[in-house]
């Protein structure tokens, strides 16, 4: 009998698209293996984090027995309601946006953009499939995994329970991720809402969105949908959207939200959510004034909630927190020495290359640091994150204000692409290189980049701050010319010239002569 007929896995809509992808991650009509004697690692969840410890424990060629437990969609949020979907949307919004933008370039449209939102969700449905079988249940069958497709429970200090099926473990991980957060607004049950888990099944564009949530998804989403031919109105709690990153480059991106023609609401407090004839109407309240607005759909994105439910971590001395997820210490072990978790279920970095990377400490960890020698610890991880709004803002080490409070004293440089040459020829000189170091060193601590592809960009600083290569040696990089990288050799050399105090002066002076 092929497994779990009763709880079949359906992704909407039912186009040859989703299924194609149903077909690979959840395959209606798999058969759970035998389980092994005892398994070196049972590994709950086949997100990212859970297939990157399966995979790399497997494709090592030493005959460990790994065992991958899921429940609903192999690849998790990143393959099927995150990165991938998400970034295929943006791509078809950013075309928008660079011909709304093309007037600046000498280009005039005659035409009204006219964008076919069915054929932008299908599009997705399209490439999400086609990238799915990297995640495939019979892909990680080849490389030695035995995958069980149900939801699994620790049974025992050293089993897990899936699909009536006992599995024995030497050692265990938890990687079953985390979820959108439910909010508590009257009504909003009852009115019905969007999420990450959600929102890719649209095939129709709903002409009003309202999003909840000025953090990182919440501004990608909305402005995207905004550029997708959708009125948006974002709500946000603060006082300014992406409040965790840099201010500067925060206020960009708001000043282009704005003149994008999304309405912000900030400072305000959602009261209630109600039916109408003519939508969804959300009442909330802006400085003592209370104020309400209609729409068609309502999409969250504020706030993640980890997966813990289920799993009964109370029965192996696995602790944990509703909102935190499991506690782990810094080699991501769990209050049971036996047990690891990574990923969003345990990290306050919810991103797929966190993921991965938590993964790659969990195998060390776990199978190649006997008696706990030569483990690796997860604060040792410089982590550079993205925010994929147009521009993008990219981030990697400390902001200013968290150097200041560990006592460090930095210097900051900032290089405005309304100086780089390459920026000014593409018509995107509102973004900056922010670079922080130790006063007194040319030790790089932090950086943010705003441009159209900082993404792209901050891998540089990244691989100088992991190998310790300083503004100095930075600076003796050669850029090609013209490149908005180019900002970056400009910031080092910003610093270099930092060095030409009037005694060194004086002694290149003295140089020249005997030259």
């Amino acid at each position: 009998m092929s497994n779990l007929e009763s709880e079949r896995v359906i992704v909407r809509p039912v186009d040859e698209y989703n299924q194609k992808l149903v077909s690979y991650v959840h395959p209606p009509n798999w058969v759970n293996p035998q389980p092994a004697d005892c398994y070196d690692l049972v590994v709950i969840g086949a997100g990212t984090a859970g297939l990157v410890v399966a995979a790399g424990a497997a494709g090592l060629d030493l005959g460990l027995k790994i065992a991958l437990i899921e429940k609903h969609l192999m690849g998790g949020d990143c393959l099927n309601v995150g990165c991938v979907p998400s970034k295929t949307i943006i791509r078809s919004a950013r075309v928008v946006g660079e011909i709304e933008d093309a007037k600046n370039l000498g280009i005039n449209i005659t035409q009204q953009i006219d964008v076919d939102f069915p054929a932008v969700m299908a599009r997705m449905r399209r490439v999400r499939a086609g990238i799915s079988h990297h995640d495939s249940a019979e892909r990680f069958q080849s490389l030695g995994v035995d995958v069980f497709l149900g939801s699994g429970r620790f049974a025992s200090q050293n089993t897990v329970e899936v699909d009536g099926k006992i599995l024995k473990f030497k050692k265990a991980v938890v990687a079953t991720g985390a979820r959108a957060a439910r909010l508590s607004i009257p009504g909003i049950e009852e009115a019905g809402y969007l999420t990450n888990e959600t929102v890719f099944s649209l095939i129709q564009r709903p002409e009003r969105l309202a999003v909840i949530g000025g953090g990182p998804i919440g501004c990608e989403l909305a402005q995207a949908f905004r550029r997708l031919g959708c009125e948006v109105v974002l709500f946000h709690n603060g006082s300014h959207l992406l409040n965790k990153e840099d201010a500067d480059a925060a206020e960009i991106v708001q000043n282009v939200l704005v003149r994008e023609g999304i309405r912000l609401v900030l400072n305000c407090r959602l009261e209630e959510v109600a039916t109408v004839t003519e939508g969804k109407r959300l009442y909330f309240c802006v400085n003592g004034h209370r104020d309400s607005v209609t729409v068609d759909e309502i999409l969250v994105g504020a706030g993640r909630a980890p997966n813990v439910q289920g799993l009964n971590l109370e029965a192996v001395g696995v602790e944990y927190d509703q909102r935190q997820g499991v506690k782990v210490n810094d080699y991501l072990q769990t209050t049971n020495p036996k047990i690891y978790a990574a990923g969003d279920i345990c990290m306050n970095w919810k991103f797929t290359h966190a993921a991965d990377a938590a993964a790659r400490i969990v195998i060390k960890n776990t199978l190649f640091s006997p008696f706990g020698l030569g483990r690796s610890q997860l604060s040792s991880l410089v982590m550079p994150w993205v925010t994929y709004t147009d521009p993008e803002i990219a981030h990697v080490g400390m902001y200013e204000h968290q150097a200041q409070k560990m006592g460090i004293d930095v210097t900051t440089i900032k290089i405005p692409f309304s100086s780089v040459d390459r920026a000014i020829a593409d018509g995107e000189e509102s973004g900056f290189v922010k670079i922080h170091h130790k006063k007194g060193s040319d030790e790089i601590i932090g950086a943010t980049i705003v441009a159209s592809h900082a993404g792209e960009m901050i891998s540089e600083v990244t691989t100088a701050i992991v190998n310790k290569i300083g503004l100095s040696k930075l600076s003796s990089v050669i850029h090609p010319y013209p490149t908005q990288a180019e900002a970056i050799k400009k910031a080092a050399d910003a610093y270099r010239r930092t060095l030409l105090t009037p005694r060194t002066k004086k002694l290149l002076g003295f140089l020249t002569k005997l030259s």
